[in-house]
């Protein structure tokens, strides 16, 4: 009888087997990692390569999804509001959504570090540094705008339950608040997966009604509409305040990198950048004119109620119910991103944890917003002009810092928070990075014009806002000119990416050396 063991050829051997296993469990941790319908694990940790996955133009749908919203809608109806004429205010919506090439741009860093932005921003403030500019300020600037969508949502709401005939009691309009709040929460807590899966029906469904309302839209409005005349620098003034409100909604997303993370490292930087781009442009070009033109047919200082002048009554709770559907997904990517944003100041916890504790915050600040403060549009307009002045130079920082380093970061430094990591600096802090926003930002501040406070270069300038143009240029070449002078810079082979170069390097010729051994072996068995 012989001892031999038939094995089927299909079988790999011991080892083949053992590598196979190990990969199979990989890929069910990949999985289980960031699930549809599943709490997404990975917060401001790095993506292990083996749970990289997607295609670009997965972000194309979720960009597009948070972005069909209402108050670009608002928005295009303020710059009518303004005095402009309708080509002005159309041609400033095209060139104040031109910063989403910045938005595209700044994503390319997510799958070059596999980190989110508040991590990747290490690399510009240092780690203590960052917990200011990157975590502080994404903090505050996520807040704000989740406020905004749920007051716009909760208003929204209101005023669908009472067309259609829902009487409310004493009291109860708070429950609303707390339901539109809740359901764009709970999203943001199970995270990527799940975002990346329901974004393309969302934005098919409010896409097709913002189609329908373009409609109804387009009959009503008159081409012909003339503003009352202005002085010219008036009249200026009120062009440049025009593009901070328009500009300040891409600028405020410089968090691309959150959603482009979980791509393959060797994505290509041009899809990236292109895919979210265009997610973002599209929608805040054509819902924003949308708004522009329905300004010249019914007053857009309240378009909730209004809107029912130009278009049929069985649309009018369709309108309202997409002003909550887009609020909500639009709140999505924004509490998924301060919830990592959260995490960047140093505390201990979960995203989910971080994106529910910053939610309970957001809701509160936004029945103030609805119910006690004397006027939300003029808060919010004051908000918007106020917030380009910080949000250009951050985004400036960001951008320049990805050509200096040539979109090198590594992912695993950029983690290391303790004062040996390469991005520790000087106590924690990166110079260039902090003297280029606190300049930039104070004479942004000092150029602002709004309706709560005017700076004295505006005023200097006859009322004319530069702070939207003087903001990013002086942030990005403030940036660039301490980053080419000061340590480590000074030396090229002390560069942070430098030293993961070297490893890499190393490790590639530890490979090769093994390959050529192994091959040498080979060979030896095969002469003998």
């Amino acid at each position: 009888m012989s001892n031999y063991t038939h094995t089927p050829e299909s079988a790999p051997p011991p080892a083949d087997r053992a590598e196979n296993d190990t990969r199979a469990e990989n890929d069910t941790r990949a999985e289980y990692a960031d699930r549809v319908g599943h709490v997404e694990r990975h917060g401001i940790d790095v993506i292990p390569a083996a749970e990289r996955h997607g295609h670009p133009r997965e972000l194309f749908w979720v960009w597009m999804s948070a972005n069909v919203i209402y108050l670009y809608f608002v928005l295009g109806g303020v710059l009518i509001l303004l005095g402009l004429s309708i080509w002005e205010a159309l041609a400033i919506t095209v060139v104040g959504n031109l910063w989403w090439a910045a938005v595209g741009w700044l994503a390319v860093s997510g799958p070059a570090s596999g980190t989110p932005s508040v991590a990747i921003m290490r690399a510009m403030f240092g780690v203590r540094g960052n917990r200011v500019f990157g975590g502080g300020l994404g903090v505050a600037i996520g807040l704000f705008y989740e406020i905004i969508n749920i007051a716009v949502a909760t208003l929204a709401a209101n005023a669908l339950l009472g067309m259609l005939g829902v009487p409310l009691p004493a009291g109860a309009e708070w429950g609303v608040l707390v339901v539109v709040a809740a359901l764009s929460f709970v999203l943001s807590v199970y995270g990527h997966a799940t975002i990346l899966k329901l974004a393309p029906f969302f934005s098919a469904a409010l896409a097709v009604a913002f189609v329908v309302l373009a409609v109804f839209v387009l009959g009503a409005a008159d081409f012909t509409y003339t503003p009352a005349p202005m002085p010219v620098g008036e009249h200026w003034a009120m062009v440049l305040l025009g593009y901070a409100i328009v500009a300040a909604g891409p600028l405020s997303w410089g968090t691309g990198a959150d959603y482009a993370r979980y791509l393959p490292a060797a994505t290509a930087k041009r899809a990236v950048i292109w895919w979210t781009a265009l997610g973002g442009f599209i929608p805040a070009v054509l819902i924003g004119g949308l708004g522009v033109v329905a300004g010249t047919a019914i007053d857009m200082t309240d378009p909730q109620l209004t809107i029912g002048e130009i278009v049929p009554a069985w649309f009018t709770p369709i309108f309202l119910a997409i002003v909550v559907l887009g609020s909500i997904t639009n709140n999505v990517l924004v509490a998924y991103s301060t919830g990592l944003y959260a995490q960047g100041l140093g505390f201990r916890v979960s995203r989910a944890v971080t994106v529910v504790v910053t939610g309970a915050i957001a809701t509160a600040a936004a029945g103030w917003f609805v119910y006690i403060a004397p006027s939300f549009l003029d808060t919010l307009n004051a908000s918007l002009e106020l917030s380009v002045t910080v949000l250009g130079p951050l985004v400036a920082v960001y951008a320049v810092d990805i050509v200096l380093r040539r979109n090198r970061y590594d992912g695993v430094a950029l983690s290391d928070e303790r004062r040996t990591s390469p991005f520790w600096y000087s106590g924690g802090w990166f110079w260039p990075g902090t003297i280029a926003m606190v300049v930039a930002t104070s004479v942004a501040v000092l150029m602002a014009n709004t309706t709560l406070y005017v700076g004295p270069i505006a005023t200097a300038l006859g009322g004319a806002d530069l702070s939207a143009f003087a903001g990013p240029i002086l942030g990005g070449a403030i940036y660039a000119a301490l980053w080419l002078t000061t340590s480590p810079y000074r030396d090229p082979a002390r560069r942070p990416e430098s030293a993961a170069n070297a490893a890499a390097a190393a490790s590639e010729g530890q490979d090769e050396t093994a390959d050529v051994a192994t091959s040498g072996s080979r060979t030896t068995e095969v002469t003998a």
